[in-house]
């Protein structure tokens, strides 16, 4: 595969089912979100522990599945790749990495500062970029819906963007704060809450 293309010199890129559209389009801007959160999480990996480390296994299924959501939505018309696409499965596997995490930890009862051991902090930074690449996701479905009313036409199936997608980002966020509190505390760090300043 040759790395450079030259397409992309003109400010377009191509989107999987084809046609193509600006490097800004909101499309675009959210799968490119998804790519610097799997890499800000692939950064985190070099500060963990062995390759035996039980977190380290739970990011690289995250990457994997980053890559996933972001083939689906590299495209208005998911039915032309031919992988699966991400299924109600992989929120509750969140779901329930978040209860078992949580049962060695000490309940939240403030805010906590985004801190701790390297590799919390790193997880911290693809946190905060899951959490904009769910905002440009509700950009791109709100847009996607204002464009079909304004046709005042039937959706068409394959210009749908499902709701799993933006759950499931909802979910990783939440995945991936409690992932820091869990390597913080393997640590031995205590979490740092925020001190709320008084009037």
């Amino acid at each position: 595969m040759k790395i450079y293309t030259k397409t992309g010199d003109s400010g377009q890129t191509g989107l999987f089912s084809g046609g193509r559209v600006p490097k800004n389009h909101v499309r675009v801007r959210v799968y490119g979100v998804l790519d610097e959160a799997n890499s800000a999480l692939g950064l985190a990996l070099a500060f963990f522990g062995t390759p035996e480390d039980p977190f380290r296994a739970d990011v690289d299924r995250v990457q994997n599945e980053l890559f996933q959501l972001g083939s689906e939505l590299a495209t208005p018309d998911p039915s032309r790749l031919k992988m699966k696409l991400l299924d109600e499965s992989s929120i509750q596997w969140l779901e329930q990495s978040i209860d078992r995490m949580e049962t060695t930890l000490t309940p939240l009862k403030n805010f906590i500062l985004p801190v701790g051991t390297p590799a919390a902090s790193a997880v911290h930074v693809a946190r905060t970029i899951v959490r904009r690449a769910e905002r440009e996701l509700v950009g791109l479905m709100a847009e996607n819906t204002a464009e079909n009313t304004t046709k005042n036409t039937t959706k068409n199936t394959a210009e749908q963007i499902r709701e799993l997608p933006l759950q499931y980002l909802n979910r990783l966020s939440d995945f991936l704060f409690v992932l820091c509190r869990a390597l913080n505390h393997a640590a031995g760090k205590m979490d740092v809450e925020w001190k709320s300043p008084k009037i």
